[in-house]
């Protein structure tokens, strides 16, 4: 594998407010990323320095050995895909496609036919008069036909109902296998996508607060239950994300290691923790600490 984008110390200041703070990362060639977070943590506006759409206020970024910004070379690796695309008012679906033709060096023809059809796409209608769901089908079209080397997906797929979604997740997938880069999807439909994210980056308040593989990530957090001497023991040199009590039991998820055996010899109850359900106890633990 090999870095293609580097990230240190990325900091975007908006009259005073950090939408970005010290956010520092790699993206490795041929992977597909969760960029994951709370509504207003920055994940749009670090997508949007690392495409060149805006220049961060201090800190340094290479994307495939450059700086993205008014980059043809750079900028010709990328596709990034936004819910709220805009479109030239008179532009029709088949407009589009020609001009994402013309755009992406790396587009597939046949590959984008086959996904209008999927998706039913009306190439003759105006984009501004498609429906919310056709507009997000095109936005995906877009974005997957393109096969730029780094591709971004910001929640274009939001529109789509849960058929749609499905289908793009699979062309996504198997496109994916047959052709490999580096996807970045940015999506609050963590459980839906779990299955196709290989690494997730989790920002909070404009810093990344996990950096991690799925794998790694799939048995470092758990859920314990039992009585809470039990519990407290388990889990004494383990990082608590959460803790609630249950009548005479107690549950706490944990980040760490935590013998099976032991616990249930201890009796007390092992779960695993959802992608889902982790990053909502990571980010609530990471705020509660930025407060204290």
């Amino acid at each position: 594998m090999s870095t293609i984008v580097r990230a240190d110390g990325l900091t975007k200041q908006f009259r005073g407010v950090k939408a970005l703070d010290g956010v520092s990362f790699e993206l490795q060639r041929n992977g597909i990323y969760g960029l994951l977070g709370r509504n207003g943590a920055g994940k749009t506006t670090l997508m949007q320095v690392l495409t060149g759409q805006q220049i961060a206020t201090s800190g340094t970024l290479e994307v495939f050995g450059g700086h993205p910004f008014e980059n043809e070379r750079v900028l010709g690796q990328i596709a990034f895909v936004k819910e709220s695309q805009r479109y030239p008012d008179n532009f029709r679906v088949r407009d589009a496609l020609f001009a994402a033709r013309l755009l992406f060096p790396y587009w597939d023809e046949a590959f984008a036919r086959a996904l209008v059809h999927d998706f039913g796409l009306p190439e003759k209608r105006v984009v501004k008069k498609l429906s919310r769901g056709q507009l997000s089908a095109l936005g995906v079209t877009l974005g997957l036909a393109a096969r730029a080397p780094l591709t971004f997906f910001d929640e274009p797929y939001l529109g789509l109902d849960a058929v749609a979604r499905q289908l793009f997740y699979d062309r996504l997938l198997a496109d994916y296998a047959e052709f490999p880069r580096t996807v970045v999807l940015s999506t609050h439909l963590i459980d839906e996508v779990s299955d196709l994210i290989e690494h997730v980056l989790l920002i909070e308040r404009g810093r990344v607060v996990l950096d991690e593989t799925a794998d790694a990530l799939r048995g470092q957090v758990l859920t314990l239950t039992g009585p809470a001497g039990a519990v407290d023991a388990l889990t004494a040199n383990a990082d608590e994300l959460h803790r609630e009590r249950l009548g005479p039991l107690t549950r706490a998820t944990v980040r760490g290691r935590v013998e099976p055996g032991e616990a249930r010899a201890a009796g007390v109850e092992l779960q695993p923790v959802s992608l889902q359900q982790l990053v909502v106890r990571i980010t609530n633990a990471a705020e509660k600490e930025s407060v204290s």
